[in-house]
């Protein structure tokens, strides 16, 4: 094993991954836009310039592949990428995807079945990041904002993970030593129980003694409202179209492939809370 590579190396799930895999004494190289002059393991990587590819690759036999972000689309880059990987050897692929299937969105899983077709290369698919209730995402900034939840997801439930949770899931993946060996191209990942934001809200209630209150809205202002987040029009469509899917019990499900990869269950969201108490308690604004 020579290396991983981790793309989104700053974000939720590369941040955590990084710092697990160097604790277990595995070389790493962490990618991003804008790279720490004074950290050793960063590298320049810019999913628009194809020439920060092959530098980022070369060395490494393992990749922590986080696609770009808020498109529906992901092919026209990652495709090139990972076509360079194979010309290197790339043996491991490890992919952030997604248990949620974004409407008329036909790129994600065509990303998807691209990695299930080469030995060693695997697809992970979380269910919602429990980090998505903390600012800046624009429902964790409307809790600490406002005190509220806006969703059009009705009393549909989903299994929320913690991205710790998906960067052991990842780590474990990443460190087999044979991972040709292994036939498994796919893991849901979810949290220990399927939770709807009403139940979510109620946790957040108890565990930090500030009243979160749930507001059910149609999709479209949802989708309005993530557009004035900063979102893309077409991204914030089709996820606040995914709040249907929610409602109707797509996503109601739970699995342990957290505890078969890791060896130990995932988080609950009451612990996630407990470990981010204070980024709810003292952050609220007035207004509505």
């Amino acid at each position: 094993m020579t290396g991983v590579l981790i793309t989104g190396g700053t974000g939720k799930t590369g941040s955590a991954l990084a710092e697990l895999l160097r604790g277990n004494g595995v070389p790493v190289r962490v990618a991003s836009r804008h790279p720490s002059a004074d950290a050793p393991d960063a590298v320049r990587f810019d999913w628009n310039d194809p020439a920060t590819h092959r530098a980022a690759l070369r060395g490494t036999d393992r990749v922590y592949l986080v696609p770009p972000l808020l498109t529906v689309d992901p092919m026209p880059l990652v495709g090139p990428f990972l076509a360079e990987a194979e010309r290197l050897g790339v043996r491991r692929v490890v992919l952030l995807g997604s248990a949620a299937v974004l409407p008329d969105a036909p790129g994600p899983l065509e990303l998807a079945d691209r990695m299930r077709t080469r030995p060693g290369w695997v697809v992970l698919r979380p269910s919602g990041f429990m980090q998505n209730f903390l600012s800046p995402h624009p429902l964790g900034e409307r809790i600490r904002r406002h005190g509220e939840i806006r969703t059009a997801a009705g009393g549909g439930r989903l299994g929320w993970i913690d991205a710790r949770d998906i960067a052991a899931a990842a780590s474990a993946l990443l460190t087999d030593p044979d991972p040709e060996s292994d036939d498994r191209h796919d893991h849901l990942l979810t949290g220990p129980k399927a939770l709807s934001y009403q139940d979510a809200a109620s946790i957040l209630t108890a565990h930090t003694g500030r009243p979160v209150r749930v507001l059910h809205v149609e999709v479209d202002e949802l989708a309005h409202r993530l557009r004035a987040s900063g979102m893309p029009a077409e991204f914030a469509a089709a996820l606040a179209a995914v709040d249907a899917d929610i409602r109707g019990g797509r996503e109601d499900a739970v699995s342990t492939a957290v505890l078969d990869l890791t060896g130990r269950p995932p988080r609950p969201f009451a612990e996630f809370v407990r470990d981010h108490a204070t980024q709810w308690a003292n952050g609220g604004l007035p207004g509505g």
